[in-house]
């Protein structure tokens, strides 16, 4: 897990320190090791977070004769298998689970990323052509701006690119670009509208594919551990990681006695895993707040007020391990949020589900990749394998719809039920913000931090996306004077009534 720029366009030499100056504003992403790439058409700045063959993955990486060069941040988890069909055509200098990326993009241009399975984002170029791409669902965050002189830039987060470039936007998940600066979707999932032949809902096969999702995501020469909320999602993911792990760390965060707390010391004990908790005061939380929106690059009430908690243990997370698996997406694929309950037309209830999994790359996908990536932290997320996916977006929605007689996620809390304390398992739906108590704390700072004087010129001040409570207008006043403009402004994921949505 890294972070990274690159410049594409003519005299590139002539960047060479800015693009570098640009990535060292990302050195938190990756503090192991850094590198730069250079030729007449392209520079590539990196900094590495280093997870997969420490000593030799050092990036940018290059092809056998050197003239093939690539910056990612991401993990491939199928480049074992990957690398097996290129033996014998190539020749690789790493153990890394990037290079294979490179060898790929010799043999396929463009459609090497179809054989991608796992979270990414990347640019590739041979000198002439080049390749910018990110995952089907935009675990990992990249942003494409142009200068004036017709140059494209690529960076890991909007603080990355320089105050010089136009037109800034994020490259939409499932997409890539090349040299002719033309986005392409490549990633079209099957499940936008629901089957016709639906798979049955079988638990066994859930926890079945839930695990392989799990095992896929264990690939690491560092050590490796888990959040744990106490909540049915982290819990779910911690039971099946401990089965393969034996000395297994786990994490949690919370006001002192809040509910998340409680529950995931109850889930810690049954696990036997090596368990840990931040407690922080509404102090904290409030004097953490502007740092926290500078690392978030957003302004969205909901997602600061997770991202508060997220940042508190992603930092202690970071303190004995240097990758943690998360819940995240569970909520979206199995119809887990209270308003779900008001959706009573199945085919509506899953274009809902689909709508959220698209939004996702700009809402919780990017609290947990800032966040960790803050302290140095790679975060990955199991329910959003795309295999997964796959087959649990096939289900029949009206097998997600809360009924009288069985409550949301029932498929998931039957499916492991055998694996954790039954209070757990039918434990009722708590948003993280409200379980761990950051919620309350900063809606009150809000109230107490902006005067009626202020809110009152909330529509002069910011007339696109208005900021309607006073906690709100607290939030975008520290965004815009770092992110002024409205091309960053524009990259902010909100919440609209039900379905997520850019600002």
């Amino acid at each position: 897990m890294c972070g990274f720029t690159a410049y594409v366009g003519l005299n590139a030499p002539a960047r060479t320190g800015l693009v570098s100056q640009m990535a060292e504003r990302l050195r938190y992403r990756g503090p192991d090791d850094s590198g730069h790439y250079e030729s007449s058409s392209v520079v590539l700045a990196h900094r590495r977070l280093s997870i997969i063959d420490v000593a030799g993955g050092k990036q940018p990486l290059l092809n056998e004769d050197g003239r093939v060069a690539l910056v990612c941040n991401g993990e491939i988890y199928n480049h074992r298998e990957l690398c097996a069909g290129l033996e014998g055509r190539h020749c690789f200098r790493t153990r890394s689970d990037s290079e294979v990326i490179l060898h790929l993009y010799e043999e396929k241009g463009p459609l090497c990323v179809q054989d991608l399975d796992g979270m990414f984002a990347f640019v590739v170029t041979d000198g002439e052509r080049f390749l910018a791409a990110r995952d089907p669902l935009g675990i990992k965050p990249l942003y494409v701006g142009r200068d004036k002189e017709t140059g494209v830039w690529f960076a890991s987060e909007l603080k990355s690119l320089p105050a010089t470039c136009r037109g800034i936007a994020e490259l939409p998940p499932g997409s890539f670009m090349t040299e002719q600066g033309v986005v392409q979707r490549w990633f079209i999932p099957r499940w936008i509208e629901p089957r016709n032949d639906p798979e049955p809902p079988d638990p066994r096969v859930l926890a079945e594919k839930l695990d392989t999702a799990v095992t896929k995501r264990l690939m690491s020469d560092v050590p490796l551990g888990v959040f744990l909320s106490g909540g049915l999602d982290s819990s779910v993911i911690a039971a099946l990681v401990r089965r393969q792990i034996h000395e297994l760390h786990s994490f949690a965060v919370g006001l002192e006695d809040s509910p998340d707390l409680v529950a995931a010391r109850r889930v810690a004990e049954h696990l036997g895993t090596q368990h840990r908790e931040y407690v922080y005061s509404a102090q904290e939380a409030v004097r953490v707040l502007e740092t926290v929106i500078a690392h978030l690059e957003s302004y969205d009430s909901a997602l600061i007020r997770s991202a508060v908690p997220c940042y508190f243990v992603s930092k202690l997370t970071s303190e004995h391990v240097k990758v943690v698996l998360t819940g995240e997406g569970s909520d979206e694929v199995f119809a887990g949020y209270r308003y779900f309950k008001g959706i009573d037309d199945p085919a509506a209830l899953h274009r809902e589900c689909v709508q959220l999994l698209r939004g996702l790359h700009n809402m919780n996908l990017q609290r947990v990749d800032r966040m960790t990536m803050a302290h140095a932290l790679e975060g990955r997320v199991p329910f959003l394998d795309v295999g997964f996916l796959a087959w649990a977006m096939a289900l029949d929605p009206v097998e997600k719809v809360h009924r009288s007689n069985r409550p949301e996620k029932w498929l998931l809390r039957r499916a492991f039920e055998d694996l954790l304390p039954a209070e757990i398992v039918w434990r009722g739906k708590q948003e993280f913000a409200e379980g761990c108590g950051s919620e309350q704390v900063l809606k009150d700072h809000g109230e107490r931090a902006v005067s009626d004087a202020d809110f009152g010129r909330a529509a002069e001040l910011f007339p696109a996306d208005t900021p309607t409570t006073k906690e709100a207008f607290l939030y975008r006043r520290i965004f815009e004077e770092m992110f002024p403009g409205e091309a960053p402004r524009r990259t902010v994921g909100r919440w609209h009534g039900a379905a997520v949505s850019a600002a």
